[in-house]
């Protein structure tokens, strides 16, 4: 058996491709930090009940109480590249749609319970702007024109559901093969209305050199692009200005940072 580390992703997990003694290779992620070694358990219980072109295949999974260790199908031969035109775009929501149609995994709660901080990150803002005024992106005359009708469609956005989502889908958590759209760390899975994670997406394919959120929203034929874009702007607003967690990586509150200007020039497109 050989194998090699593989550094990425915004989490400290121990990651390395793997070639097995029968010449099988696989990709492993391991954790011992107990939060970490959680979301592990949480993927191999999605993994172990989803199927579908939008999830590589389960390969081993073991777990002795302390440190857990996931393999799953190698990707290594897909494109993990963020190169955006229209085949690709359609392709990540074909996966979303396909995953909202699926039946949800065992103990997969409504992404308000598992994610109860995710609801009134604009609230944090309103009682304490400096963290996200510090950011560059918006002056105080701004906030205080925008916040009361931000607010007021954040609280309002259709984002509880019944179906599959994913819930971090970005470049770095999929990859193409064969002309579909395969997603990986699937810790967060919980449901929701699938055009959250449509819209969480967008920002980062716009960060990428893809089109902007409203184009494809609209394009995708869905409803209430400022209200969602509310609710996704609010879950970086109220954090992208404070240090990391230590579960992540120093380069995390960038990517929120850049995210969140995308964000922000959606609500000033479909709802200011």
């Amino acid at each position: 058996m050989r194998y090699e580390a593989r550094p990425g992703g915004y989490s400290i997990a121990d990651r390395f491709a793997v070639t097995l003694a029968d010449g099988r290779r696989v990709f492993v992620k391991s954790a011992e930090a107990e939060n970490m070694a959680g979301w592990l358990r949480r993927e191999h219980e999605v993994y172990a009940s989803l199927g579908g072109s939008f999830i590589p295949r389960l390969e081993g999974w073991d777990d002795d109480g302390v440190r857990p260790l996931l393999a799953i199908e190698d990707l290594s031969d897909a494109d993990w590249t963020p190169r955006w035109d229209a085949a690709r775009v359609d392709a990540v929501l074909a996966s979303i749609h396909e995953l909202g149609a699926s039946a949800p995994p065992p103990n997969t709660p409504p992404a308000r319970q598992t994610f109860p901080e995710l609801w009134g990150r604009w609230r944090i803002v309103e009682s304490d702007p400096g963290p996200f005024l510090s950011l560059g992106l918006r002056d105080r005359a701004w906030l205080d024109r925008a916040l009361p009708t931000i607010l007021a469609a954040a609280e309002a956005a259709p984002v509880d559901g019944d179906r599959v989502c994913h819930l971090d889908v970005r470049s770095d958590n999929l990859c193409f093969r064969d002309e579909r759209a395969v997603l990986v760390d699937w810790n967060w899975t919980s449901l929701a209305n699938p055009a959250l994670d449509i819209a969480a997406w967008l920002p980062s394919l716009r960060v990428e050199g893809g089109p902007p959120p409203w184009e494809v929203f609209s394009d995708a034929g869905l409803n209430d692009a400022g209200p969602l874009a509310a609710f996704v702007a609010g879950v970086w607003a109220g954090v992208a200005g404070l240090p990391p967690p230590e579960t992540a990586t120093t380069t995390v509150r960038e990517l929120q940072r850049r995210q969140l200007a995308v964000a922000l020039d959606w609500l000033d497109h479909d709802l200011l």
